[in-house]
């Protein structure tokens, strides 16, 4: 599937970042649509069929963090935010809310259009065969072919990220991954963040998918080295 058929939504309300960052798109083969305020972005998502977002989370009505969130509330498209913070925390934050990745201001186009394709290369690379796996029977169903989730019957919405977190661990139950090998195996070495943000999706991921997100049934944290699943 070539980059002509995916569409990305930019939400930025300064005029010459937007031109900036349409060109780049463009001339990469994505299709384009732009929105200058976080009640237009919403709208356009759901008017449009939208592959990915990047996200300005300073804009002039509701600030990008609720624009995510009310996307995740029924949606696991791709978010990429585009932040003037760098700070730790406020990245942190950004993930914690359903953010995929993200983008410090000012980033290279190479360096946005690398993290682009990395998230589309991440969203489409699971096997071609049908796959249900089950657990506590059937608490938590994974379907590997449409890459639904269902938590006590429910669909359960996870981002990108979480999903292949999730997929990781589920099909190696008995091995404990470190922060490194998550990034490695469950994003195909296509990271671009640092380790501390898998604490971050594995955080989102339980409070998904757990009953009790503090006493876990299936993302388990192993002391000092990393997590392991835990369904049966």
């Amino acid at each position: 599937m070539g980059n002509e058929s995916k569409r990305i939504l930019v939400v930025e309300d300064e005029t010459k970042i937007v031109e900036f960052i349409e060109s780049y798109l463009l001339n990469s083969g994505y299709e384009v649509y732009k929105a200058s305020g976080g009640r237009e972005a919403l709208r356009l998502f759901g008017q449009k069929k939208i592959d990915l977002i990047l996200l300005d989370l300073m804009l002039p009505d509701i600030s990008g963090e609720e624009v995510c969130k009310e996307i995740r509330k029924t949606s696991k498209v791709p978010i990429i935010m585009l932040t003037a913070k760098s700070s730790d925390e406020s990245i942190i934050n950004g993930l914690d809310i359903g953010a995929d990745d993200y983008m410090p201001k000012p980033f290279s186009p190479r360096q946005m259009i690398a993290r682009i394709n990395a998230l589309f290369r991440r969203s489409i690379t699971e096997e071609a065969n049908t796959e249900i796996l089950s657990f506590h029977q059937g608490d938590l169903v994974i379907n590997t072919t449409d890459y639904t989730v269902k938590k006590a019957g429910k669909v359960t919405y996870l981002t990108p990220s979480e999903y292949k977190i999730l997929i990781t661990l589920a099909k190696r139950p008995n091995k404990v991954f470190t922060r490194e090998e998550l990034i490695n195996v469950a994003f195909d070495g296509d990271y671009f963040g640092y380790d501390r943000t898998i604490d971050s999706h594995i955080k989102n991921l339980r409070a998904k998918i757990e009953d009790n997100p503090k006493e876990c049934t299936y993302v388990l944290t192993i002391r000092g080295i990393g997590y392991r699943f835990g369904g049966e």
